[in-house]
């Protein structure tokens, strides 16, 4: 008999266009000889099972079932595509854990905290061969904070809210005259803003996940951004960004940036697939940290596809490992 998997998208921030995008690849792509796969859609108005045709059904959030032609539908496990809140941070995951359900993705806690960018640079910090760009994380858009920035950070540097993703109300910024600007930005989109000093280097991103207990690193990809830096377009919008998979590193760089990766990813204490970006630094060959995403898109633009091909594996054969690993 078939499992039954809840495929949860949508959210409460903006980046929920990016989470429907990510689910209807999920969908086209998921083993359905192995899997009843019904998607589910979270907004804050309400939560309901949409079925092929677009007709919605109504979920039952005491045990998280639907009720399908005088059928009751109950979950045996959920592929979680939720990007930001509440997929994202920790709060669907402990529902489903009080229930529990089963889940693709990290723990409530683990994704509670990698949520945050503050909180997790300051535990992975420490990390052999790992470095962090300066930073301040601000609780509080206020001129001291600003004219503190100011005083004691270089430009350029970055300014993102602290629990955001997809670059959403991010900044870069190269004169101090701009600052005030990206901190109101970044402040109306997260009550927490952090601030960082700007790494001369290339971006790239690296995917990982375990398996029956083995944590399996992909190839890095290379981001080659024709926009300032990786913002939402140029995530999202085709042909703004080359994407090079595997990206341009010498071997013996392979070798210390999937070790770094491997750690990064025990200390988080990480499930299911993640996404670590960084930078490999101008001159000095230097690894920088710049955040881990515990929900990782999965539209036609991303990059976890992009690596999960490139050793040689169909996303349909990732996909249902990544299921799998939910009953082990």
């Amino acid at each position: 008999m078939k499992k039954k998997i809840a495929l949860v998208t949508g959210g409460f921030t903006g980046e929920a266009k990016v989470s429907l995008k990510s689910a209807a690849v999920v969908e086209k792509n998921i083993d359905l000889e192995r899997y009843d796969v019904y998607k589910i859609i979270i907004n804050r108005e309400k939560w309901c099972y949409q079925d092929a045709s677009g007709k919605e059904y109504k979920v039952d959030l005491n045990d998280f079932s639907i009720s399908l032609n005088g059928e009751k539908i109950q979950f045996d496990g959920v592929f979680n595509i939720l990007h930001g809140s509440p997929g994202e941070d920790g709060k669907l995951s402990g529902y489903f854990d009080m229930l529990g359900i089963p889940y693709t993705t990290s723990s409530t806690l683990t994704s509670a905290i990698t949520m945050n960018k503050g909180y997790t640079k300051a535990i992975v910090e420490g990390i052999d061969d790992l470095f962090m760009a300066k930073s301040f994380q601000l609780f509080e858009n206020s001129p001291e904070n600003t004219c503190k920035v100011a005083q004691e950070l270089s430009m350029p540097c970055f300014v993102k809210p602290n629990n955001g993703g997809s670059s959403i109300g991010m900044s870069k910024v190269k004169k101090v005259e701009e600052l005030q600007d990206a901190l109101d930005l970044a402040f109306g989109e997260d009550d927490q803003v952090l601030v960082e000093e700007f790494v001369s280097g290339r971006e790239f991103s690296i995917g990982i996940y375990k398996i029956a207990g083995e944590i399996i690193v992909l190839p890095s990809t290379e981001i080659v951004s024709s926009k300032e830096y990786f913002d939402f377009e140029a995530k999202y919008t085709a042909g703004v960004s080359e994407e090079i998979t595997p990206g341009r590193m010498t071997p013996e760089e392979v070798i210390r940036v999937s070790k770094i990766a491997e750690a990064v990813y025990q200390k988080l204490n990480c499930k299911g697939a993640v996404r670590m970006d960084y930078f490999l630094e101008k001159d000095t060959g230097k690894f920088y940290f710049i955040e881990v995403n515990t929900v990782p898109g999965q539209t036609e633009t991303s990059l976890i596809s992009q690596q999960v091909r490139a050793v040689g594996k169909t996303v349909k054969e990732f996909y249902t490992e990544l299921i799998e690993e939910m009953w082990v």
